[in-house]
């Protein structure tokens, strides 16, 4: 049983981290790709010795490590709790100013600057009656994403050294950079981690339990045009922008995109298009559960690509695909034992487990793959990459519970 005297820190400890400026930056060839993250981390190292993991560091590529050492005869597998200190590009993350609604009654929630967390549009909001809300001034994202996953793990590690009764296997904490844009393991070395298996803390309504994620693929299109004066080009430019303005404009509009698919539905999105009269790129994501649908997507995109091109005498094309992760279930499903553990922990505490599939990725689709099974569990945040973003206090404390009694469960589960 969680002790019920004890006095959380996880809710002083996200409102400290979310006013570090984390954010990523996909343009970027550095890593991290933006050393601000750099100064979170540091924190975190200094945070996690003051609990008692002296063995904190981090690594020359921004990755924090900690162990929370065994307590039990038992051999256990060394299991570790990660999260995420940077923030999407998508939104500002600088000068976050978090308000908190305390004791939440229901209706909408009006933002300091105006904007509305809307309850017809965030259904979730029924789930929170009574809890206290942390939003933003609606200028900025909140930053749950994920540093109340960091929050809620260092808040769990700070009870385990407060309940040394507690019997728990070793206990790995990694926090790292630039997941947002899809970098979070690239310079992870497994070796160092040292846990068999793992968890991240990443997701977000109370309960849920992913263990399956899009796989995905990205695709680059170079379309080369021809460049002539334009007050000499009659009979001569071939115009890339026109080419590629019509490529996307012939794609799907009721079908195969993000606007329009939900659940198991894969999509073709088009992220960015840079270029001239003489040659653009189209950048694309391609998503879904199935490995082989992918590749159906991509090669339906080359063929309506080339039907467009050959409308363009003198025009040619580059079709580039790119390998970005895999369905995470592909590797979960062969350790059952890693979702079981997840879901009996959150029943031990009252929690009505929730399993969706993620339509998106973890830094778990990677880790997986790389030979560490890596379900992710809630959070607690909702609304990420936006300024209408929040979490609850009391989500928060939840998740907390769940990483202690989850670790218990390991150490339990072995004879």
């Amino acid at each position: 049983m969680f002790d019920p005297n004890y006095e959380f820190t996880v809710k002083d400890r996200f409102l400290k981290y979310v006013k570090y400026d984390t954010k990523s930056d996909e343009e970027s060839t550095t890593f991290p790709s933006d050393p601000k993250q750099l100064e979170l981390s540091k924190n975190l190292v200094e945070e996690l010795k003051q609990i008692g993991l002296t063995d904190a560091y981090i690594d020359e590529w921004g990755y924090v490590f900690a162990t929370l050492p065994s307590n039990t005869e038992k051999e256990i597998p060394v299991i570790a709790f990660i999260a995420h200190v940077d923030t999407s590009p998508a939104v500002s993350g600088k000068d976050v100013n978090p308000q908190i609604v305390t004791n939440y009654q229901g209706g909408d929630i009006v933002l300091k600057n105006g904007k509305v967390i809307e309850v017809a549009e965030n259904p979730e909001l029924k789930t929170l009656h009574g809890f206290d809300i942390i939003t933003t001034d609606g200028t900025t994202l909140l930053g749950a994403d994920d540093k109340a996953g960091v929050a809620e793990i260092m808040d769990a590690m700070n009870y385990f050294v407060k309940h040394p009764e507690l019997k728990h296997g070793n206990i790995r904490i990694c926090f790292t950079p630039d997941e947002e844009v899809g970098r979070g393991t690239e310079k992870l070395d497994i070796a160092r981690l040292g846990a068999k298996y793992a968890y991240t803390i990443d997701g977000g309504s109370r309960g849920e339990v992913e263990t399956e994620t899009f796989s995905a693929d990205a695709v680059e299109i170079t379309i080369q045009g021809k460049n002539v004066h334009p007050g000499y080009a009659k009979g001569k430019m071939v115009n890339s922008l026109k080419i590629a303005a019509k490529f996307i404009d012939n794609l799907p509009k009721d079908k195969l995109s993000p606007e329009t698919t939900e659940k198991r539905e894969g999509y073709v999105h088009p992220v960015s298009v840079n270029g001239s009269e003489e040659s653009t790129v189209i950048k694309f994501i391609i998503r879904d559960f199935i490995d082989e649908n992918l590749v159906k997507y991509e090669d339906f995109l080359e063929s309506e690509l080339k039907k467009v091109v050959e409308e363009f005498p003198g025009a040619s094309y580059t079709f580039k695909r790119i390998q970005q992760y895999r369905n995470m279930y592909q590797v979960i499903a062969k350790h059952p034992q890693v979702e079981e553990y997840a879901i009996e922990s959150l029943k031990k505490i009252n929690i009505q487990p929730i399993k969706n599939p993620i339509r998106g990725g973890t830094d778990g689709s990677r880790l997986s793959f790389m030979g560490v099974p890596t379900p992710n569990l809630f959070a607690g945040g909702h609304n990420f990459h936006s300024v209408l973003e929040y979490v609850a206090v009391q989500d928060m404390e939840a998740s907390v519970m769940n990483i202690v009694t989850l670790a218990q469960v390991w150490e339990q589960k072995i004879n």
